[in-house]
């Protein structure tokens, strides 16, 4: 067990470190990288990393809340069963990364890769998800309402039984997606009908 507090590292080298189980509280890291390094069950509050490479390292059972990981590589890495509480994620890249039993509330989630995420049945109510790649993502029975999905890229996204009221739209190819048991509202359905050629109203 450790616990770092307030402190700020600069391109500190964290590879293959043994981090698992410990606390860090308004601490500050710019392109530092934790390559490989076992972050299991770890917890941050309110950190910031910046730049940051968590290439093929274990955060698996970890905990984040309101902290900031700003174009961030997350290449590989185990997020199995971590939860993200209102944290920035801007810009990151989650590329090839276990993301199973993930758990996001709240936070910012714009520009990030989640390309072919499994991210079904997940509460994603009013995040921000603004042009992200969620291109062949799994967002069956997932609850976004009121998230904003501006120019977000959905290719061939799974959203059977997902709930989309009052979530942001504009940008969208909308044509090109499934919308079977999908829940929308009537400004929605009406955007949705004219993108196929309807004359509304």
């Amino acid at each position: 067990m450790y616990q770092y507090d307030n402190e700020t590292f600069h391109h500190h080298n964290f590879d293959q470190s043994n981090l698992q189980d410990g606390e860090l509280n308004g601490c500050i890291f710019e392109q530092c990288s934790f390559k490989g390094a076992s972050m299991e069950e770890m917890t941050s509050t309110g950190c910031q990393f910046i730049d940051c490479d968590f290439t093929g390292a274990y955060l698996n059972a970890s905990l984040h809340r309101g902290s900031a990981f700003t174009n961030c590589k997350f290449s590989g890495t185990n997020l199995f069963v971590v939860k993200f509480e209102d944290c920035k994620m801007v810009g990151s890249d989650f590329s090839n990364a276990a993301l199973d039993g993930l758990t996001i509330t709240g936070g910012d989630w714009s520009y990030t890769n989640l390309r072919h995420a499994n991210l079904s049945k997940q509460n994603l109510r009013g995040i921000r998800f603004l042009e992200a790649d969620l291109f062949g993502c799994d967002l069956q029975k997932s609850d976004l309402r009121g998230a904003d999905l501006s120019r977000v890229q959905l290719g061939q996204c799974k959203l059977k039984g997902a709930d989309l009221r009052d979530a942001k739209l504009e940008g969208i190819d909308l044509k090109g997606l499934d919308w079977q048991g999908v829940r929308m509202d009537v400004e929605q359905a009406v955007l949705l009908a004219r993108s196929l050629g309807a004359k509304v109203g």
